[in-house]
């Protein structure tokens, strides 16, 4: 990303999430599942970034991030997802999920406190950050299903 480009991204966040020195208060938690090919269940509970300000912090400053557990960014409607690992302490792996609860994308062992730019490659739901790694030892791909109140596959 040219400098300017991310001048202007810092620029843009607002006042409390360039302040922030410490992890936000926990967050509400759901449960969320994926559904691999084969069929297998893996069971999360995950928090909830719904608001901006929850979403901008995110899992920043956290020192370790359950096997179980996560954060889901709901985006609220599919758009580009464009995250980063400034002021992340722990190694993520971040699925990027479609409206309908598959994965469009994973981007596995993050850089911790890194600039770079980490893409949805496409328009995205929502967002998951789970503990680094997790993605691998469970085996979940690209195609997976999420299970969660949020996608139009699981709504009724």
């Amino acid at each position: 990303m040219h400098r300017r480009a991310l001048i202007a991204l810092l620029a843009a966040l607002p006042l409390s999430a360039r302040a922030q020195t410490t992890a936000q208060p926990e967050l509400p938690k759901e449960k969320l599942v994926v559904v691999t090919k084969d069929g297998a269940r893996h069971e999360f509970t995950v928090e909830m970034a719904l608001s901006p300000e929850q979403q901008t912090v995110g899992l920043m400053f956290r020192t370790n991030v359950p096997a179980d557990g996560g954060m889901l960014f709901d985006w609220g409607v599919p758009r580009d997802s464009t995250m980063w690992m400034r002021n992340t302490v722990s190694p993520l792996d971040m699925l990027f999920i479609n409206d309908d609860g598959t994965i469009r994308r994973i981007a596995e062992d993050t850089v911790p406190q890194s600039l770079a730019m980490i893409e949805s490659r496409g328009p995205v739901r929502a967002t998951l950050e789970l503990a680094a790694g997790t993605a691998k030892r469970l085996g979940i791909r690209v195609g997976d299903r999420v299970e969660q109140g949020i996608f139009n596959a699981t709504k009724k």
